[in-house]
C-alpha cells in the first residue's frame, strides 16, 4: 500500500468503524456514504494532497475506491508538478 493509499484509508475508516475497507472495495455501494460524505471526501483529497479537484474529476468512478482515490491523487499531482 503506497503512502497515498494509506493516508485515504486511514481517513475513511473514520467513516467505515469496524469495516477493514479494502483497496479496491466500493465504498458506495457499501452503504456508508451519503452526499455530506462525498463533499468531506472531495475536501480531504484536495486539502491532504494539495490538489485541485476541478468539475470534470467530481466522478463516482474517480472516488469509487481507495485504489481510484488514490489514482486521481497521482494523475493531479502530476499536472500540478508540471504546470
Amino acid at each position: 500500500m503506497s503512502e497515498i493509499q494509506a493516508k485515504i484509508k486511514t481517513f475513511l475508516s473514520k467513516f467505515f468503524g469496524n469495516h477493514d475497507l479494502q483497496q479496491d472495495e466500493d465504498i458506495f455501494a457499501s452503504g456508508f456514504v451519503n452526499s455530506m460524505f462525498a463533499m468531506q471526501l472531495v475536501l480531504f483529497v484536495e486539502q491532504e494532497f494539495k490538489i485541485a479537484i476541478e468539475n470534470e474529476d467530481l466522478e463516482f468512478e474517480n472516488f469509487r475506491t481507495i485504489n481510484s482515490i488514490a489514482n486521481l491523487v497521482e494523475r493531479k499531482s502530476i499536472l500540478t508538478i508540471h504546470s
